[in-house]
């Protein structure tokens, strides 16, 4: 529909597509899965499988590892050490103990990716990999693969809105040139693309998006906000009890005043009906937004792939595995000459 009014989108979109690099995937010990969703040990295996095939490193950064799935399965591939980095000491502690319980060579190291005195993690013969870090936390291990002249960093990107600056600075001489100058709000667009759950999943959205945008028009009709009031998540089932108990919910998360007094004459069948109508509008904006999802992602990626190239690394970029097994299938396969 959109190419009709951009005819020469189609054409772009053909000409910046990314090969398909998908390997085969060797068989696993079924335990190394343990604790990992299904998707996610296909998106795991299909990257391990990736990168191990053209490592001469003599070792492995995890990079924000969690409990250290994605490193069990490079030890387990290549049988060479993996030093886990990871924020969150629990995670850091109980991926120890799954390591030492499966016999995999496997060092967790709690810190702070972003904290400029991060303990020392990097050495030259290192290969960094990453798996959907987020925004700043992918960047940031670029910078430091650059600075640290590590032989080899693989990254599959992710969540490019998560950045402190509120317009995109480009890594790249030639992104830094840039005029396409995009915003927090603008590098959502590339996460557009999921992997739906089917009917039952689209019904939920639905209900929870209408539900948010529905407590927003409430908040600005009866109380005057003047901007959009996030609130944190909400399970499922909370919201079959309809949405006046979301609102008192949402306030009460919120701490923001809704007395009985104010509400005695509040239509909230008025404001469901608002909610649902402004989430039809942003999917009709959305589905605008669809058709360069695609587009961005590339054009960031390929920022993140030049600077690398400007710091001595011969780049690849490739699709890891299906869209159907993660749209966030991009990696970028840097290895230094």
């Amino acid at each position: 529909m959109v190419a009709d009014y951009l005819p020469q989108l189609k054409a772009e979109l053909e000409r910046n597509k990314i090969k398909v690099n998908e390997k085969p995937t060797r068989s696993y010990p079924k335990a190394l899965s343990t604790g990992i969703p299904g998707r996610k040990v296909a998106q795991i295996e299909a990257l391990a499988e990736r990168v191990c095939e053209s490592s001469n490193s003599d070792s492995w950064l995890e990079w924000c590892s969690g409990k250290g799935y994605l490193g069990r399965f490079l030890n387990a591939s290549s049988r060479k050490p993996v030093t886990s980095l990871e924020y969150q000491k629990s995670l850091c502690d109980s991926g120890q103990q799954e390591a030492i319980r499966l016999g995999l060579a496997m060092h967790f190291v709690h810190g702070d990716a972003l904290d400029p005195k991060l303990p020392l993690v990097f050495s030259p013969k290192m290969h960094a990999v990453a798996l959907h870090a987020c925004g700043d936390l992918h960047v940031e291990l670029i910078k430091q693969a650059a600075k640290h002249k590590l032989s080899a960093v693989s990254i599959a990107p992710c969540c490019y809105h998560l950045t402190k600056d509120d317009v995109y600075q480009g890594l790249s001489e030639v992104g830094k040139r840039s005029s396409l100058n995009l915003t927090r709000n603008e590098l959502r667009i590339p996460l557009q693309k999921t992997v739906t759950g089917g009917q039952r999943v689209s019904k939920h959205r639905y209900q929870e998006m209408s539900y948010r945008l529905g407590f927003d028009a409430l908040l600005r009709g009866v109380l005057g906000f003047d901007e959009y009031t996030p609130v944190p998540s909400i399970k499922k089932s909370q919201l079959g009890q309809g949405f006046m108990a979301f609102c008192h919910w949402a306030s009460n998360a919120k701490g923001i005043e809704l007395a009985e007094v104010d509400l005695t004459d509040t239509d909230f069948e008025h404001f469901q009906a608002l909610g649902e109508s402004r989430y039809w509008q942003m999917e009709r904006l959305s589905l605008v937004q669809s058709a360069f999802h695609r587009l961005i992602e590339i054009w960031l990626v390929l920022d993140r792939a030049c600077f690398l190239e400007e710091q001595d690394y011969q780049v690849e970029l490739s699709e890891f595995c299906t869209a159907q097994t993660t749209p966030r299938n991009l990696l970028i396969h840097a290895i230094k000459k």
